[in-house]
C-alpha cells in the first residue's frame, strides 16, 4: 500500500505500515499517543422511530472514518449478510484509495451494509453506528485521521432512512448523550464504489497490525459488551460472499 503523507494525514498514512515501519519512523510510544483520541463506545438509546420490516435483504451506507473498523463492527452484527469498505459522495473517476486519500475527491471511506431487515432493522444499525463504530461528534476527523474522507455521514438510499437518521439525531441531541452535538451530515446516496481488495475483511485478516490493535478491535470488543444478544463471534465476510 502506498504511504500518504499530508498536512492533517500524518497519522492516517501510518495505519499503512507494520510496526517494524513505525519504530523506525519515530518510535511505538508516539504512535501510542497519537491514537489516544480514538473513539470510544457510548452507551445510547434506541431509536424512537424505525422503518417496518421489508421482504428481501436491504442496504445501507455509513461513513464514520477509517472504513476497516466500521466494516468490522458491521461483520460482527447479527443480521448483517455482508459489509463492504468503499467510497461514496464522490464519482466513479475518483473512487481509489490514492484519490480519496487526498481529501479532495467529495468521497467519504463508507462501508455498504447488507442486512436482513427481519432479523435487524435500520434503526438497530444506527444505533450500533452511533454508538460502537464511530464517534459522531468529531467533524471530519475520528481519532487520528483527519479530512473531509473521514466525515461522518450516512448516505441514505430513500426518504424514509433519511427522516429515520434525522429524528434520530435529533432525539440523541436531546437527550444529550454526548459531551458535544452530532455533525452527522445526511447525504443522499448517488453511488457507492467497493474499495481495493486489500481494504475488505482487513481486520479480521490483521488483527495484530498496530492500528487495528488501538483503533479498532476496542470497537469489537465494545459491541460484544453493549449488544450482547446482537453480537456474532465469527464474522461475514466479503471474502465469503464472492
Amino acid at each position: 500500500m502506498t504511504m500518504h503523507v499530508s498536512s492533517g494525514r500524518n497519522w492516517p498514512a501510518l495505519r499503512n505500515l507494520g510496526l517494524a515501519a513505525i519504530v523506525a519512523l519515530g518510535g511505538f510510544a508516539m504512535f501510542q499517543t497519537a491514537n489516544k483520541a480514538a473513539e470510544e463506545a457510548v452507551v445510547i438509546p434506541a431509536p424512537a422511530q424505525d422503518l417496518p420490516a421489508a421482504d428481501g435483504l436491504q442496504t445501507a451506507v455509513f461513513a464514520g472514518g477509517c472504513f476497516w473498523g466500521v466494516q468490522g463492527v458491521f461483520q460482527h452484527l447479527d443480521g448483517v449478510t455482508n459489509a463492504v469498505s468503499g467510497y461514496a459522495g464522490g464519482t466513479s473517476e475518483t473512487a481509489t484509495y490514492d484519490q480519496v486519500s487526498t481529501g479532495g475527491t467529495h468521497h467519504a471511506e463508507a462501508v455498504e451494509v447488507t442486512y436482513d431487515p427481519k432479523l435487524v432493522s435500520y434503526g438497530e444499525l444506527l444505533q450500533v453506528y452511533f454508538s460502537v463504530a464511530h464517534n459522531p461528534t468529531q467533524l471530519n476527523f475520528q481519532g487520528p485521521d483527519h479530512g473531509t474522507q473521514y466525515r461522518s455521514a450516512i448516505f441514505f438510499a430513500t426518504p424514509e432512512q433519511e427522516k429515520v437518521a434525522k429524528d434520530y439525531i435529533a432525539q440523541l441531541d436531546a437527550a444529550k448523550v454526548y459531551p458535544a452535538p452530532i455533525v452527522t451530515t445526511l447525504e443522499p446516496l448517488q453511488a457507492f464504489y467497493a474499495a481495493e481488495a486489500y481494504h475488505q475483511d482487513f481486520l479480521t485478516n490483521n488483527p495484530a497490525y498496530p492500528y487495528i490493535v488501538f483503533n479498532d478491535l476496542p470497537k469489537i470488543e465494545a459491541l460484544k459488551k453493549l449488544f450482547p444478544a446482537e453480537f456474532r463471534d465469527k464474522p461475514v465476510l466479503v471474502a465469503d460472499a464472492r
